[in-house]
């Protein structure tokens, strides 16, 4: 019997249908041989820390860096889990070989691996390697299996993707919290959130600080065509005055006339990224409902694997595209545009087809599934990506490029002008003609009258005070190609794809990463801007290790994690490479002596995540409940803030704060604290604790204990 493991219930019910399993049972499908079952995402994880050794279920310093000698996996707490993954194990059990037939990429590779480890699979396992979830594309994954050895490569570069988030992000998250932490929040820091985090904040900062400088240009119109000075602008209005005195009075005289012929190729096929940054432009899609969009399209049939990360497609899909073409033909809307298509040889262009710039998956194109049950938002998607795969075949457009030339006296000016001669592949998106040219520059998309040269006359020169602009914030589509090419902005797709192998993220997770970054209140949107809170805004400054927040060097780490994928690089040496970077910000931040703190703003209606790093027990105390006080780096009893309190100071001598050595020890309204509560140290002793009439004598026992307790490096974080 033959087991077949796909990656959620749908798509095992269309393997099923195609296999012959027609008998649902419980948890799986059988017959014709096959048994099909199936996954829900994600039914195993690494284990927690506290797993591996009990001391660190303490949130404490000196239990970091927790780097185990071994990592492993285990089962998620879950009812349905637990259950479904019994029902794999019996079968496994019984298997004479197991298909693997989850998602084709990276973290469904993991998946599905996790699961036959976890499970003790020792029978032989084939993978199922398909593009898309048609009938055909199943059918010719079946009649082409691959032994699963050829994929160890990808599930080493998965794993090891997995172990660097969990030493990276457990450590720094805690290292942060412990450290630079108030009561109310836990830091959390990630190997790629921290360094988008960064990017966007760096951004607000350039923003926040640019000064406005201001400028002065000078242009003429002469036949109702405006020509700019080729000195450019001018710093001063003087200097500005003396060029317009000059050309006052004075005929323009045209000197030179230059007509430029080119072509221009058509958009390339979507990959994920540039599927998002599209639908976030015309549409204001956040990369998360994009990647929802798609997939759903994908599971639907209609397009192919939506988690790519080119714009190519291979060479057997070549012979395809007829197909494809016509089923995309049935339709009125599409119709007109493929029509032409069939007057000569679909081309065969190697800015399209290049098996070099595949590796899994080609790009994202739709398949000969005509759609039904599409919603509005899904039709939209489609219809962009059915557009980029017409306009593939379609011919270059011809433009024309003008420039011409001008003189008053010794002044030179110049305009410049740009023509359609023949739309070619504009025509697929001839409804979009009006929006881009909004969106275009006005002197390079006008059309210029027939100047002649020598040809001169009266025109009417003026010169415009003009200030610098500071740089734009970003938006998801900007930040996604920032991501991409590692805080590069680049327009060139050729030198995009170069930038590519040192991007930060891969397709599939950058959505989710922006997302946690809402969800942690690090970002906010205004309109499409991606703005930092003030809390980001101090994360990003409290980190002084440039490892943790440098988008180039977090490229640097995903370029190995790729080139393990290619078995190009040791996973083993990645890991170890990691293992000694984490020592490294540990007891640079361990040590660190300087004073710093962070506002914590957690947005109304919104609550803190119930992760592991970041829990919130209850406990019973003195009869009566007491909510558990958020992991803080001082004292695991603090429970109020006393800032903007009407506070008085002790009537007696002065108490010296046990944490930052500086202020003294103060009473407010809820709590004792420090005196210097302003300049960010953060030491309280919560009156629902302690009593709010302590006598000197007692409260200088206490900090004394709360002193001793620091020296000896408590635990100060109970779980």
């Amino acid at each position: 019997m033959r087991v077949c493991i796909a990656e959620k219930p749908s798509v095992a019910k269309e393997i099923a249908d195609i296999v012959g399993a027609k008998t649902k049972k419980d948890g799986y499908y059988e017959g014709n041989g096959y048994r099909v079952t199936w996954t829900f995402g994600h039914l195993c994880t690494l284990k927690e820390p506290h797993e591996y050794t009990p001391q660190w279920k303490s949130w404490s310093l000196w239990t970091l860096p927790m780097i185990p000698p071994r990592f492993g996996i285990k089962l998620i707490p879950d009812k349905g889990i637990e259950k479904q993954f019994a029902i794999i194990e019996k079968l496994m059990s019984e298997a004479e070989a197991v298909i693997n037939c989850g998602d084709a990429g990276q973290e469904g590779e993991l998946i599905q691996r996790w699961v036959m480890q976890k499970a003790g699979c020792k029978c032989p396992v084939y993978r199922l390697w398909i593009s898309s979830l048609t009938e055909e594309s199943i059918r010719e994954g079946f009649a082409s299996l691959k032994r699963q050895e050829e994929f160890n490569t990808l599930y080493e570069a998965g794993l090891s993707r997995a172990i660097g988030d969990w030493l990276l992000g457990i450590n720094a998250t805690r290292l942060y919290t412990i450290k630079y932490g108030q009561s109310r929040q836990v830091l959390s820091i990630g190997r790629v959130q921290t360094p988008t985090l960064a990017l966007i904040v760096n951004r607000q900062l350039e923003i926040d600080n640019f000064v406005s400088q201001p400028y002065w240009e000078l242009k003429t119109i002469y036949r109702d065509t405006v020509f700019s000075v080729t000195k450019g602008r001018f710093s001063t209005v003087e200097e500005g005055e003396v060029f317009l005195q000059q050309v006052q009075g004075v005929p323009f005289e045209v000197v030179d006339i230059a007509k430029k012929q080119g072509k221009e190729s058509p958009p390339r096929l979507f990959d994920l990224t540039s599927l998002q940054v599209e639908c976030n432009k015309k549409f204001a899609y956040s990369a998360e409902d994009t990647l929802k969009l798609i997939q759903s399209l994908y599971e639907k049939k209609v397009t192919t694997y939506p988690r790519v990360d080119t714009t190519f497609l291979s060479d057997d899909i070549y012979p395809k595209v007829p197909n494809i073409l016509q089923a995309l033909q049935t339709s009125q809307v599409y119709e007109p545009l493929i029509n032409p298509l069939w007057r000569s040889n679909l081309p065969k262009s190697k800015k399209v087809f290049d098996n070099s710039k595949v590796t899994d998956h080609h790009a994202i194109i739709p398949t000969n599934v005509r759609p039904s049950n599409l919603t509005d938002n899904e039709r939209k998607v489609y219809d962009l990506v059915v557009r980029r795969f017409i306009a593939a075949f379609y011919p270059d457009c011809r433009v024309a490029t003008t420039t011409v030339l001008g003189k008053v006296g010794n002044i030179e000016f110049k305009a410049t002008g740009k023509q359609i001669l023949e739309p070619g592949w504009r025509t697929v998106f001839e409804k979009e003609k009006d929006v881009e040219k909004e969106e275009k520059d006005g002197d390079e998309e006008r059309v210029l009258p027939d100047f002649v040269k020598g040809e001169s006359g009266p025109h009417e020169p003026a010169l415009s005070e003009k200030w610098t602009q500071p740089p734009k914030y970003y938006t998801e589509a900007t930040l996604l190609r920032a991501m991409e090419t590692a805080g590069r902005l680049v327009e060139n797709d050729e030198l995009r794809d170069a930038l590519k192998e040192n991007g930060i993220g891969r397709p599939s997770t950058r959505a989710a990463i922006i997302e946690t970054l809402f969800k942690r209140n690090y970002i906010r949107k205004e309109r499409k801007n991606l703005l930092a809170t003030q809390t980001g805004i101090e994360l990003i400054a409290i980190i002084h290790e440039e490892l943790l927040k440098s988008a180039e060097l977090t490229g640097i780490w995903e370029n190995k994690l790729r080139r393990i994928e290619r078995n190009e690089y040791r996973a083993k040496d990645f890991l170890e490479e990691l293992k000694l970077m984490v020592a490294e910000i540990v007891n640079k931040v361990k040590y660190d002596q300087a004073v710093r703190s962070i506002t914590i703003q957690t947005p109304l209606g919104v609550q803190v995540s119930n992760t592991e790093e970041e829990k919130n027990d209850t406990v019973t105390k003195k009869g009566r409940k007491v909510k558990e006080k958020k992991k803080n780096e001082l004292f695991s009893s603090i429970k109020e803030d006393t800032q903007g309190k009407s506070i008085q100071e002790i009537q007696s001598e002065p108490i010296l704060c046990p944490v930052c050595g500086k202020g003294y020890i103060i009473k407010g309204k809820t709590a004792y604290g420090c005196s210097d509560w302003k300049d960010g140290c953060n030491f309280r002793l919560s009156f629902d604790e302690y009593g709010e009439n302590l006598v000197d004598s007692d409260l200088k026992i206490i900090v004394q204990k709360f002193r001793d307790s620091m020296a000896g490096g408590l635990s100060l974080f109970p779980e």
